[in-house]
């Protein structure tokens, strides 16, 4: 019943990823289509993180009362019911509601099932679990590509809202799952602590865990929204050839989180997360490196490759490095920093390429990265605890 459930919990994480690519794919034509300035965009955006940094701070409190596969299966329904509003929708303001319910569904179903699979199931599994989410945020934008290639995105989107809606019914009939795995557990379920933003940011260490999140996460965003970008106005390729390049950048955070669940067996989240700090500071280096559009194609994908692995690894270190009483509360937190993060490093680096030059795209991304390890050496050096 275990397997049974895991295979339900990755298919609800491809969901979540589903909707994370699927508007920057659409915007082009959803803005040519309706006549908006281009910038309406970040009105969306903003929108959907806020969504998601609200969801992610109150779901400790609604996976407690409501349980974490009721949770999951409303809030896939969220999104689903967001993505049908999005193929309907015909002006900004209806693109903006359906934000809504789309950020709301996503922070709690990203906070719900991380938790659960960092207390029950293995780094492995884990690992597995954010490779899920590669696999939803690689299809979505394809299958949208297709769409607008016959002259309509909505079919983009009532494809994904259909795929999104058969997720939400395949949580709803396993729902007896859930309940029988909890009963199979021979130790009893431990109960989770509700704390303020305040307690959670005293706890020893976990000032920590929130940097490398919010900085990791800032080296995925900044590559999401502007790597196309640094490749065509930087590189001087052309923009079916940025489109086409930063694909590989969503295949290496894939396969990264792919290997990671492979090798975890022999190596630890601790060791994996160094790894990958190492593999993404090469990576940069071949980016910077004045060579020809190939290496820095290389580069985007050994920093999804490098970068990918820390989330779930950082994500599973949580239970046993502050105990799964507090776990719920602090991975909750720990969701609305890598949002808030989502939201603002596009926007900081935005204004940075508009100023200076977006040929500061992998410098931008070293510093970031640079804070990314000092955070994770603070983690790992600090106190006896060991993350292994």
């Amino acid at each position: 019943m275990a397997t049974v459930l895991a295979v339900v919990i990755f298919i609800s994480y491809i969901g979540l990823g589903i909707p994370d690519s699927l508007f920057g794919a659409a915007w082009p034509a959803i803005y040519s289509e309706m006549t908006l300035p281009v910038s309406y965009a970040n009105f969306i955006t903003v929108i959907h993180a806020t969504g998601t940094i609200i969801s992610s701070l109150m779901s400790a409190t609604l996976i407690k009362r409501f349980g974490t596969s009721k949770v999951t299966f409303i809030s896939t329904l969220m999104t689903a019911a967001a993505l049908l509003g999005f193929s309907v929708s015909d002006n900004m303001v209806w693109l903006c509601l359906s934000a809504i319910p789309l950020g709301l569904g996503a922070g709690s179903i990203d906070t719900a099932l991380n938790n659960y699979v960092a207390v029950n199931y293995s780094a492995r599994q884990m690992s597995f679990l954010h490779t899920s989410y590669g696999v939803g945020v690689t299809v979505s934008p394809y299958l949208m590509s297709l769409a607008i290639g016959d002259g309509n995105w909505r079919s983009g989107y009532r494809t994904m809202f259909i795929i999104q809606l058969s997720i939400a019914v395949l949580v709803l009939v396993t729902l007896p799952v859930w309940k029988k795995v909890k009963e199979q557990k021979a130790e009893p379920e431990v109960k989770q602590k509700t704390l303020s933003i305040p307690k959670a940011l005293a706890i020893p260490k976990f000032k920590a865990t929130l940097l490398i999140f919010i900085f990791s996460v800032a080296i995925e965003a900044v590559c999401l929204v502007f790597g196309a970008t640094y490749l065509v106005e930087a590189r001087g390729v052309t923009q079916e050839q940025g489109a086409g390049c930063i694909t590989f950048y969503f295949l290496g955070m894939t396969a990264g989180r792919f290997l990671s669940g492979i090798i975890s067996s022999k190596l630890s989240p601790k060791q994996i997360i160094i790894i990958g700090e190492g593999i993404t500071f090469v990576a940069l280096l071949l980016i910077i490196a004045p060579l020809n559009i190939a290496f820095a194609t290389v580069g985007l994908f050994m920093i999804g490759l490098g970068n990918g692995p820390l989330f779930p690894n950082m994500t599973h270190l949580v239970p046993i490095h502050f105990g799964t009483q507090l776990s719920q509360s602090l991975i909750g937190l720990q969701m609305a920093a890598s949002s808030v993060s989502v939201l603002l490093s596009p926007i900081l680096f935005g204004q940075i390429a508009e100023h200076l030059g977006s040929h500061l795209f992998p410098y931008v991304l070293m510093l970031m990265l640079i804070l990314t390890a000092s955070a994770t050496c603070r983690l790992f050096l600090q106190g006896k605890k060991s993350a292994d």
